[in-house]
């Protein structure tokens, strides 16, 4: 044991929402863990929404899985799903909007299911289901993901331990610099490192940061945020945002579907640095596809737990 010498950070101990030693695997992204969910099941072959991210797709055909896609319907069901045996399936929480009886309904309509809370964090994991979270889009963290499902920590001890100091520097620079300049290129080195590692460990950094968060607080916020942010601006949007949500829902975003081409620019001008989620999917599905006109429309408002009903109401003054 190092003792002595400069002090490190120090942060709070025992606050891991997903604390337990058994049926979990801490891992280094949410796309290693849907990969090594498919390990756990036996699988090598996923059912993959269309309306998905490209990285999953692109990591685990590096993996040498075999990929079938499903479309959704404007009711966020699947279409066009014809499981067979030995297949798995991937089910997605959009925008953390679905409650777990939506999740749980679906997930009872098919074999080998895999869970993608990759957006809903907080959405507790379903028995019979292997479940995914990705730790960075809800919490201050270079990474780190979680699968927790039955047997989910096999194969763990075989994988590498992952260490994101070298690339975190984006996460400190961000509080003295903003996210522009500096900080953003920074950040672009974490994500390429993101991009180019095979399935490991979670980071003690990771880990350690995981485990001293205010998750009350998170929820608390992003919950009151959400629900300012449905009373701005549900007039406007194109979707039924409350179809599915219940007062356990934590959302990662207020998911604005509006068709003005201008407004994710007026926004950016703003400040406001959320993209349009998925534009390659204008080059891979045909006009009429309900996927199409999401990526082409849908604009991911930020209600995170460092905002207020202010930065909220400014929002809705660019949008008007």
């Amino acid at each position: 044991m190092e003792m002595g010498s400069f002090i490190e950070l120090q942060f709070p101990k025992g606050m891991e929402l997903y604390s337990q030693e058994k049926d979990i695997a801490r891992l280094n992204s949410g796309r290693v863990a849907i990969y090594h969910a498919l390990r756990c099941l036996g699988c090598d072959t996923l059912w993959l929404p269309y309306y998905q991210c490209n990285t999953v797709r692109d990591f685990l055909k590096r993996k040498n899985i075999s990929i079938r896609y499903y479309h959704i319907d404007r009711l966020f069901n699947p279409i066009d799903l014809n499981q067979i045996e030995g297949e798995a399936v991937l089910l997605v929480n959009y925008f953390g909007i679905m409650s777990q009886k939506r999740i749980a309904g679906l997930a009872n309509e098919f074999n080998n299911v895999i869970i993608d809370n990759s957006q809903a964090f907080f959405s507790f994991p379903l028995d019979n289901c292997m479940n995914i979270y990705s730790c960075r889009k809800f919490i201050g963290v270079p990474d780190g993901a979680y699968v927790i499902g039955r047997n989910a920590e096999m194969y763990v001890d075989a994988y590498p331990l992952c260490f994101s100091s070298d690339t975190s520097q984006f996460l400190l620079q961000r509080i003295e610099y903003g996210c522009e300049g500096k900080a953003y290129e920074s950040r672009k080195l974490n994500e390429y490192r993101i991009d180019t590692e095979d399935i490991m460990q979670m980071s003690k950094l990771t880990h350690t940061l995981l485990d001293g968060t205010d998750y009350r607080f998170i929820c608390e916020k992003r919950k009151e945020n959400f629900e300012y942010a449905c009373t701005l601006f549900n007039s406007y949007n194109r979707i039924d945002v409350d179809l599915y949500i219940d007062e356990d829902c934590v959302p990662m975003v207020y998911p604005l579907v509006f068709e003005d081409d201008s407004l994710i620019e007026r926004l950016q001008k703003a400040k406001h640095f959320q993209g349009r989620w998925w534009g390659y999917l204008l080059d891979m599905l045909p006009s009429e596809t309900f996927e199409y006109w999401l990526s082409k429309n849908l604009i991911p408002i930020t209600i995170d737990q460092r905002y207020g009903k202010e930065d909220l109401l400014y929002l809705r003054s660019i949008v008007n």
